[in-house]
């Protein structure tokens, strides 16, 4: 999956530091001006789902430059190169989190999976989901929206009804109580200790709640906004030992990739209800410990690159797909035929070893890459343009375990 957050025009004059510029302006200023901030924005937010840089301009001599942004020196460097190219301009600045938060810089899911939109607002694209139990850093709040970004880094659009807001203090003391997460695919938490009781909600894989105690084969949990339910005692782990399992070895994320067979294909999906194929990919490692980019374009650039080429052409050569490909890789492909090594990524898959792959195309399946295969996709074959493998490169920038990330660590943020 791969898609880029689409920057929201802001509203009004933004607040912060004001400076001045006195040049002459002319009829193509604010042409230039919105040039020379595209230009500093390479720079801070080349990608615009993991930083916010948005601006608006407006006015004649001097022109009104309002900038939205989650990295600050960003705003410096506007000015500075507004004053190079000799345009007048008063420059405001917002940084994120925003000021009107007051405090409240954090937040914890309270659904059991929640569906994250490029916008806020319910008729929205859906980018991505995080599930009960994730902490989030929020960035705003708009139209009853937080803008949030999640673990993987990803910044998105989340109902305000999905979460609980949380200052330092609040989110620390979170950190530290004792949680369990959801081990069984799919279950319900209930209002008394029995499965014949109410539900309280659904729960899927990797929702993450506190634990107040043990009753009649239950465990009696506390969700976020601190309703009480009761879940079965062997469909969740201890959390504090779940982080502390070993690195994932193939066999392992291989194993969590198969039961989701079946599972249907959904745009922005993570979870046991639907994903799509990097959510898929994304999964399979978060469940076994390991945080990685959330689209396909972004888990493209991290990890070691195998070689699948042949030669210094950029002709796939299938010998070297069979020979250098190891079960657990990453298959990176791109939207057209044949496209070489600097192709645009849209696709990703799990490489299974002897050709074979799972992936969520329609659903989640099998295929494979030799011609011989009775489940072969030549459709894949003619779009594979690169494969990244990770089991080797968790704990480098990227691919993190979920015990040595700030936001479930207690005291790191």
């Amino acid at each position: 999956m791969n898609r880029y957050l689409k920057g929201a025009l802001l509203a009004g004059l933004l607040s912060s530091s004001l400076d001045t510029f006195a040049f002459q302006t002319d009829s193509v200023d604010i042409k230039n001006a919105l040039r020379v901030f595209n230009e500093v924005k390479v720079k801070y937010a080349p990608d615009k789902r993991t930083e916010v840089a948005n601006v608006q301009i407006s006015g004649a001599s001097p022109l009104t430059v309002a900038i939205e942004t989650t990295k600050p020196a960003l705003v410096a460097d506007v000015k500075a190169a507004l004053m190079q190219a000799s345009i007048s301009a008063v420059v405001t600045a917002d940084t994120l989190p925003a000021k009107a938060l007051n405090g409240k810089l954090y937040a914890i899911a309270n659904l059991s999976v929640c569906n994250n939109r490029v916008m806020p607002g319910n008729a929205a694209e859906m980018v991505t989901q995080i599930l009960l139990g994730t902490p989030v850093m929020v960035l705003k709040k708009q139209s009853g929206y937080y803008l949030v970004r999640s673990p993987d880094n990803y910044i998105s659009w989340v109902d305000g009804g999905g979460l609980t807001l949380m200052d330092k203090t609040e989110f620390e003391a979170w950190q530290k109580t004792p949680k369990v997460i959801y081990t069984a695919q799919y279950g319900h938490a209930f209002d008394q200790p029995s499965d014949k009781g109410l539900p309280v909600s659904d729960l899927v894989a990797g929702d993450i709640l506190q634990v107040a105690g043990k009753e009649k084969g239950f465990l009696k949990v506390i969700y976020p906004d601190q309703r009480v339910g009761y879940i079965k005692k062997d469909e969740a782990a201890d959390f504090t030992k779940w982080l502390a399992i070993p690195n994932p070895d193939a066999d392992k994320i291989l194993t969590t990739a198969k039961t989701l067979i079946g599972v249907p294909y959904l745009w922005g999906g993570t979870s046991i209800k639907g994903v799509d194929c990097s959510g898929f990919t994304k999964s399979c490692y978060f469940l076994n410990g390991v945080i990685i980019p959330r689209d396909a374009s972004q888990q493209a650039l991290v990890g070691d690159s195998v070689d699948i080429y042949e030669g210094n052409t950029d002709s796939i050569s299938i010998d070297k797909c069979l020979k250098n490909l190891q079960p657990g890789d990453l298959l990176f492909f791109s939207s057209g035929m044949k496209q070489g090594k600097l192709a645009k990524i849209t696709h990703t898959a799990i490489y299974m070893g002897d050709g074979q792959f799972i992936q969520s195309a329609g659903m989640v399946k099998i295929n494979s890459l030799k011609q011989d295969a009775p489940n072969f996709d030549q459709y894949r074959l003619d779009r594979l343009v690169k494969a990244r493998r990770m089991l080797n490169s968790i704990g480098k920038p990227e691919i993190i375990k979920v015990s040595n990330h700030s936001f479930y660590t207690e005291n790191t943020l």
